[in-house]
């Protein structure tokens, strides 16, 4: 079926139709198809129609009429530039060389070729370096993909006598879409090539050796019109791509600086043994100290980068090199509290990525591409009962990453070592940016960064932007507008990259502070449409209530009470562990928004409806008192919103071990049959408007699911028990003075 674009139209345009052109009362050919653009365009030049300028520079295009499209073309990029927006008018800059270089053929008979370099030089011969680097972005895409789309769509109409107005506005855009970039995808990447050479001094080959004797390489770009000593842009990398390293570097030195990528220890041309995580706090050190050594250099280096890239700046950090001036960490990990385990719980859901960065010098993805693999390992391992340690004999592949790892099952000096640790942050003085989402599965590792920094140094200048994005979304220069569901707030997009280059030169080159970061803590507030900025994460809430999980029910739910009991009860739940057609309650939303939420699993609680708006910013925590029949296990609370109108939206959830809940780096085990006070508080920040009617929703949980190691609760290592261990099933009570304290406050008004 044809797309149709997604833009507003009245009635009459809706209900508008045009002919489709036919040969011999045969299907359409695509030759004949410019009949019926020519038709649209009559009718909007004749004021019968009313469509957006972008529809009619495709049209003018698709017709062969190039000189006016190029007119078309340029008055929508002046009002882009006039609007702020001149970052959206970069992908123009493909039809505009196209149109041009059309014009130039048919008008002076240059060949096409010709003259698309003429008009590609004219064009970014007057741009700056970091306009090109942004218009360079356009001249890539799937054109396979588009082709595809385009032939489809042409099929279509041979079935059909007549298009609507949307229809044919979507076909064109595909039409032109083709025709612009066939011609950018087969001229371009010399052009670009040419263009760069003139623009930057590029050495991919540099290598270096650390003070460990281990070996790194490194990629670096310089602007060539401006050979002074600059500021290093330094990202740190186990994902080597040399392509996305030469782009990464090129649009730091279009920015001012020297862009500086350099590959983990054992990556591209170094020669060591690759084990992530456990030498960069010594190998991002070097990587700086080498830097900040270069002639090219000024002597002051600032990291950033998303995941990886950002656990590696903090563990340079953890150093205290004295020409690292500032790090931008966005969904910065934390081995051993987000991944490979979350709360002393091991995952699977990125079980796959030791073979993506281990398995050769620079990304093994055909491997890491097998998700019907991935997905079937995690249910064939849950669903033959074997100990979590045996997982990768279940794939048939050794794992001796993960092996490594399991032999750390509390977060003790092995995980310590590789970042900033309690008193390290105290040593911590310079300013620091994180950027992180709601829905960021690794934001609970983010955000302990933010709190150990002001934990241990109260006058640190640390600031935190989080919004309602996923873990690749707040990395990302343009967020995507509906998120797992969820369409967010329009004033939600913001340009990661952008936000970080003015990081970096408000720090190292006395440039104002991005406008997002009025205050220590800035978050958007899903469902306000705005930007809120507070002192803390404290001060953000605005307050807390607690609620407790009472015994009275409350329309197939039971009561979450702002009441503390006046008599406590318990509430009883049995866990089979040796079946495996049941699963725990999910945790990670996918979709966030939900139509309804049945409860097969678990104990639900729901609170009364809200009289009034109210907003919750911040992390919920909570304590839970508890009593079993074995020596540990593992729980999930998921905090969700109901709507008025009974839609389900989810916004946080703790994951985590009963015997590490008060020190994750000390197990201590339950006493069978005796009461425990299990207290958590590592849950995800989320902001929210929650309008009048809407009602809170939480779900507590016993973790029993394929994506995780299964705790039998015997109290030996969790990684060695296997079904053999399910003989008894786990029976535990909660207690009614169990208590969520959630950070609520009520809406204060427009």
């Amino acid at each position: 079926m044809l797309i149709v674009v997604l833009l507003i139209w009245s009635g009459s345009a809706s209900a508008q139709q045009f002919e489709i052109p036919r040969k011999d009362g045969g299907a359409v050919p695509e030759v004949a198809i410019t009949g019926l653009f020519d038709k649209v365009i009559a009718s909007r030049e004749s004021g019968e129609v009313e469509f957006p300028d972008a529809s009619f520079a495709h049209l003018q295009i698709a017709t062969g009429r190039h000189a006016d499209a190029m007119g078309t073309i340029h008055a929508i990029v002046r009002g882009l530039v006039d609007a702020g927006e001149a970052r959206r008018a970069d992908r123009w800059m493909p039809y505009l060389v196209y149109a041009q270089a059309k014009a130039m053929e048919s008008g002076s008979g240059i060949p096409f070729d010709t003259a698309y370099g003429r008009a590609f030089r004219e064009r970014f011969g007057n741009t700056d370096d970091l306009a090109a680097n942004h218009a360079q972005y356009w001249f890539t895409a799937d054109l396979d993909r588009a082709r595809a789309d385009l032939d489809g769509a042409l099929k279509e109409l041979a079935s059909i006598r007549s298009v609507s107005l949307p229809d044919a506005l979507e076909m064109a855009r595909q039409y032109a879409f083709v025709e612009a970039h066939e011609a950018a995808t087969r001229l371009g990447p010399a052009l670009i090539a040419e263009d760069e050479q003139a623009r930057y001094i590029v050495e991919e080959n540099h290598v270096f050796t650390t003070a460990q004797g281990a070996t790194l390489s490194a990629v670096v770009v310089r602007a060539r019109k401006q050979p002074e000593r600059k500021p290093v842009a330094l990202l740190f990398t186990i994902y080597t791509d040399l392509g996305q390293h030469l782009q990464q570097a090129k649009q730091a030195a279009a920015r001012g600086y020297v862009g500086v990528v350099v590959d983990a220890r054992g990556k591209r041309l170094s020669t060591d043994r690759i084990v992530p995580y456990e030498h960069e706090v010594d190998d991002a050190n070097a990587a700086v100290d080498w830097a900040s050594r270069q002639p090219w250099s000024n002597g002051e280096v600032g990291m950033y980068g998303g995941s990886y890239s950002g656990f590696a700046a903090w563990a340079a950090a953890k150093r205290g090199h004295r020409a690292l001036k500032t790090i931008v960490p966005y969904v910065a990990a934390i081995p051993g509290q987000g991944l490979p385990m979350e709360n002393n719980i091991f995952l699977s859901a990125n079980y796959g990525w030791a073979f993506f960065v281990a398995n050769n010098r620079f990304l093994d993805s055909d491997t890491y591409s097998q998700r019907e693999r991935w997905k079937t390992l995690d249910e064939k391992w849950f669903k033959s009962g074997r100990p979590y340690r045996e997982i990768d004999r279940v794939d048939g592949t050794p794992n001796p990453l993960l092996q490594r790892w399991l032999l750390h099952p509390a977060y003790d000096a092995y995980w310590q070592a590789m970042v900033p640790y309690r008193e390290d942050f105290s040593r911590i003085d310079i300013p620091v940016l994180s950027i992180t989402g709601y829905y960021d599965d690794g934001q609970i590792s983010a955000l302990h960064y933010f709190k150990e920094h002001y934990r241990y140094k109260p006058d640190a200048e640390h600031y935190l932007l989080i919004g309602p994005y996923d873990h690749f979304g707040a990395q990302a220069p343009f967020k995507t507008p509906v998120l797992n569901g969820y369409r967010i707030d329009p004033v939600a997009q913001f340009d990661t990259v952008d936000v970080t280059f003015q990081w970096l030169d408000y720090v190292m080159r006395g440039g104002a502070r991005p406008e997002l970061l009025k205050g220590r803590v800035n978050y958007e507030v899903m469902g306000a449409n705005e930007w809120r900025n507070a002192p803390s994460l404290a001060a953000a809430g605005g307050g807390s209530i607690d609620f407790y999980l009472s015994d009275a029910l409350a329309g197939g739910h039971r009561l979450l009470s702002k009441e503390k009991p006046a008599s406590i009860a318990m509430l009883a739940q049995q866990v089979d562990f040796a079946d495996r057609m049941t699963f725990s309650h999910g945790y990670y939303p996918d979709p966030i928004v939900r139509d309804s939420l049945p409860v097969e699993s678990g104990l639900s609680f729901i609170s009364a409806p809200f009289d009034h708006p109210v907003t919750i910013s911040g992390t919920f925590s909570g304590e839970l008192k508890a009593r079993i029949n074995k020596r540990d296990f593992d729980f999930a609370v998921v905090l969700y919103e109901m709507m008025a109108d009974g839609r389900v939206m989810q916004l946080s959830y703790y994951l985590g071990r009963a015997s590490f809940a008060r020190d994750m780096g000390t197990r201590v085990l339950l006493e069978p049959g005796e009461w425990t006070s299990i207290p958590f508080e590592r849950t995800r920040m989320v902001s929210r408007r929650l309008e009048k009617g809407s009602r809170l929703l939480a779900v507590l949980d016993v973790v029993k699911d394929p994506m995780h190691q299964v705790n039998y609760g015997t109290g030996r290592d969790v990684s060695d028990e296997s079904i053999a261990d399910a003989v008894i099933p786990l029976d535990i009570e909660w207690r009614t003075d169990s208590y969520l304290r959630i950070p609520l406050s009520v809406e204060r008004p427009d």
